[in-house]
């Protein structure tokens, strides 16, 4: 999470949505830059809200606005099937290693989650709270241009963006069936993912 004080604009960095070359462009620029622990770092709106927002609105910045980022839940779910298969998880229950990504996504749709596919939902993450704080600004991943063009507007910058803890590439097979099953059963989050610029 980035927060940028006299700009009166908070970046909630959604998990696999591009942020970390964000937050390594603008860490410096920001008045705030929460990059750890991991639960602060990718703070949900409703962390954002419970914690964060009354600490800025008791310091004058009642005005805040939020902005984040979310990529296409098949993509997003693809991301972190990837990250999932590094060396570094062999042999633990969060791996993918051993599973194909329609097997992950199979387990994905699931009540109860086995570990390897309990990665959240970004339709959750953004979720809008009950006293109207919500995302002001939201961007799909798909669409860089938009969300440059805004950030550099907003900011007064020229952003120069690295490659940053990017997923291994993968040929991702899935079944056309279990498409349309996942879209049936989040539709959730593709009702986020095209509510974005």
């Amino acid at each position: 999470m980035l927060v940028f004080w006299k700009e009166r604009l908070v970046f909630l960095a959604v998990p696999k949505t591009g942020t970390s070359a964000y937050e390594a462009t603008w860490q410096t620029r920001a008045s705030i830059a929460v990059l750890d622990p991991p639960e602060l770092k990718h703070a949900p709106i409703y962390r954002y809200n419970r914690f964060f927002r009354p600490m800025f609105e008791r310091t004058g910045g009642e005005d805040m606005e939020t902005l984040a980022v979310v990529r296409d839940p098949l993509d997003w779910l693809g991301s972190w099937y990837r990250y999932r298969r590094r060396p570094f998880l062999d042999g633990k229950r969060t791996s993918t290693a051993d599973v194909s990504f329609e097997q992950f996504v199979l387990a994905y749709m699931k009540g109860d989650k086995p570990p390897f596919a309990n990665v959240g939902s970004q339709a959750k993450f953004l979720e809008p709270r009950p006293n109207g704080v919500r995302i002001n600004h939201l961007f799909r991943y798909e669409h860089q241009p938009a969300l440059r063009a805004f950030v550099e507007d907003r900011l007064s910058v020229t952003l120069d963006l690295p490659r940053t803890n990017v997923s291994p590439k993968l040929d991702l097979e899935i079944s056309q069936e279990v498409v349309q099953r996942f879209r049936r059963k989040c539709a959730a989050e593709y009702e986020i993912w095209e509510s974005g610029t």
